[in-house]
């Protein structure tokens, strides 16, 4: 799978060597069949960049011809190879984004590829390439250890300086440290342009940050949903505008302009920061309620009624994905690094911390409550992706939880309904359910709140029929309802974060 010459595509399994020459020739075939149209080029083609490719292909009041970037390496290149071969690299419960892609394929107006040529044909150029923090959460300190490795983001930029149009509109929509556009992106497309002799003064720059919620949403969490936005100066934050206003239902959604792109950048770090706190908010209340003999899911659930505190959140295994898991440390790197202060983000710095603990105290009061050695225990645990109804492993708190279970000599058998193959781990998982059951299992475990999962009286049928009576089912995500509690208690042990009263 690491090899370089070729890449596996992560769904199917299917290989494709990656290819040594560039697509100029099919580009300019592409777009020979859409003359008249504006060039939409999106950089990076993963959860977030493969179906803006999607909503471009499918604008609202204009046509466009749409082309997809990524790099031509082992990890990458498949989604590009996919794209062209009819077959969408993302699997989404939503069915608008299979209806959306086969739109596109009926109309031609959608190419992928890894050829840097697409930036130089781009009218508009989207970005949504990943950004990473390099993290160590090192339980036994104050804080954790991390930094941001802007060079994949600078070198992204660069390549889009080094090709593209001097007038081109370029928008960012990665999550970035508050400051990058101005500070970072600016000046490096700038100094791109001087080197080719071109105008500095024409091309725009703004920044739009996405809210995308992969799952049964995942199309209207772009197109039918609120918009912030900014530009560099006045007439980019009028062409981001000009621009959105045809992929997004600006009159059931309207835009709303902040004044530059530090205060888009701040409001989504913030917006998830504060997602994040309240998270880490519930895990002292979680282990409260487990001491208190409390169920701390009613607890929440009557709360709520008020509408000041609809949103407090749940208890759960952890905290995934790619953007609580990061962006609080990019707010507060961009603080220190890109603002010079020598205060950092503390609070929040404080929040990733207690959510990447969360899995270990999952994995704690299991083993507290199990009370046996879970070396050859056969271990199933349902749901492997961060969130239900997705196939995204990124940063899944299932993992650490893992890796707890593997290192205790547990044999884990693994399932969920949208992942096929674990990248990360490069483990297969399964989807059919009716057969794990049939091992011989001692421990399952509902690790992600997938739909197949919940009100499904067929599987509490299943699991209450376990050959091995008294297994121990222990359920960290809220899967199971009272009735579905009472049921397998009858022959089973139960347990819940957050759920004292079992």
């Amino acid at each position: 799978m690491k090899n370089e010459n070729y890449s596996i595509n992560t769904l199917t399994g299917k290989k494709y060597i990656i290819p040594l020459k560039g697509d100029k020739k099919k580009i300019d075939d592409f777009l020979s069949h859409h003359k008249g149209k504006k060039v939409i080029v999106v950089q990076g083609l993963g959860f977030v960049g493969a179906v803006m490719t999607l909503i471009c292909s499918n604008a609202l009041t204009e046509e466009y011809a749409v082309i997809g970037v990524d790099l031509a390496n082992s990890n990458n290149y498949w989604k590009i190879a996919s794209i062209n071969e009819g077959v969408f690299p993302v699997v989404a419960s939503d069915p608008k984004v299979e209806e959306f892609f086969q739109k596109t394929q009926s109309k031609g107006n959608l190419l992928a590829t890894f050829d840097s040529y697409a930036y130089s044909v781009a009218d508009v150029i989207i970005v949504d390439i990943n950004l990473d923090v390099l993290k160590n959460s090192d339980f036994s300190k104050t804080l954790i250890n991390y930094d941001v490795n802007l060079k994949p983001f600078e070198k992204g930029i660069e390549t889009i300086g080094n090709n593209c149009k001097e007038d081109v509109l370029i928008l960012v929509e990665t999550t970035v440290p508050p400051g990058t556009c101005e500070k970072v992106a600016y000046p490096l497309i700038k100094e791109c342009l001087l080197n080719r002799n071109l105008a500095i003064d024409k091309f725009k720059l703004g920044h739009s940050y996405e809210r995308v919620m992969p799952g049964p949403n995942y199309i209207d969490s772009i197109q039918n949903f609120y918009r912030v936005y900014s530009g560099i100066d006045n007439n980019s934050a009028l062409s981001v505008e000009k621009f959105l206003r045809t992929i997004i239902s600006t009159e059931n959604y309207p835009l709303t302009q902040l004044a530059n792109t530090n205060a888009t950048e701040m409001a989504k770090v913030l917006e998830n920061s504060y997602r994040a706190m309240n998270i880490a908010f519930m895990v002292e209340w979680s282990r409260f309620a487990e001491l208190a003999d409390v169920n701390l899911y009613e607890v929440v659930s009557a709360i709520r009624m008020r509408p000041t505190h609809s949103n407090m959140m749940l208890p759960g295994i952890g905290v995934g994905g790619y953007c609580l898991t990061k962006d609080p440390l990019l707010a507060s790197w961009a603080k220190q690094n890109l603002f010079d202060s020598s205060q950092p983000l503390k609070q929040s710095e404080t929040s990733v911390k207690i959510n990447d603990q969360m899995p270990l105290f999952a994995f704690n009061y299991l083993k507290e409550n199990f009370k046996e050695n879970l070396s050859g225990k056969k271990v199933l645990l349902l749901g492997v992706s961060y969130r239900s109804d997705i196939s995204d492993t990124r940063y899944t708190p299932v993992e650490p939880f893992y890796d707890y279970l593997t290192s205790e000599g547990a044999k884990i058998y693994l399932h969920d309904p949208y992942v096929h193959l674990w990248e990360e781990k490069e483990v297969e998982v399964s989807s059919d359910l009716d057969q794990l059951l049939k091992e011989d299992l001692d421990i399952l475990v509902f690790c992600t709140n997938h739909s197949e999962y919940i009100n499904n009286e067929s599987l509490i049928q299943s699991i209450s029929n376990i050959k091995n009576k008294n297994n121990f089912i222990f359920d960290t995500v809220g899967v199971l309802n009272k009735n579905e509690i009472n049921i397998l208690k009858e022959s089973h042990t139960v347990k819940a974060v957050g759920r004292g009263d079992l």
